[in-house]
This record gives structure tokens, sequence and C-alpha cells, in this order.
């Protein structure tokens, strides 16, 4: 995986930013941000029960994910 692959899903991760972390993106708050503090919550999304999660690492084929 790569960040040009995980910023292409910008909108999954907008709306994960939102859910988990209660981070509305489009408040200006990531102006007032260093990419360092972005990139952590970007990669918790990653190993956190999500959108972002779910399409860079879905079940097992035959395998539910529960909540």
């Amino acid at each position: 995986m790569t960040w040009d692959a995980l910023l292409d899903e910008w909108a999954l991760i907008e709306a994960d930013l939102h859910q988990v972390y209660g981070i509305d993106a489009e408040s200006g708050v990531l102006h007032d941000r260093t990419w360092r503090w972005l990139r952590l919550r970007i990669m918790g999304l990653l190993s956190t029960e999500c959108r972002t999660n779910r399409r860079f690492n879905p079940p097992e084929s035959g395998q539910k994910r529960g909540r």
C-alpha cells in the first residue's frame, strides 16, 4: 500500500476521520496541523473498524468481520 493509493480513497478517509476521531476535514483544521498529525490518524484508521480499514484490509473470502 502506498500513500498514493491511500489518498486516492480520500472520500473514505475523510468520512472515517469524522466518524472515528470527530475531525471535520472541511473545517480547516488540517491547515493548522502537521503532516505527522494527519499521518498518525490515517494510520490509526487502518487498525480500526472503519471504511478505510475494510478497503485496504478486506476480510478473507467467506469470513465476516464482527463489530
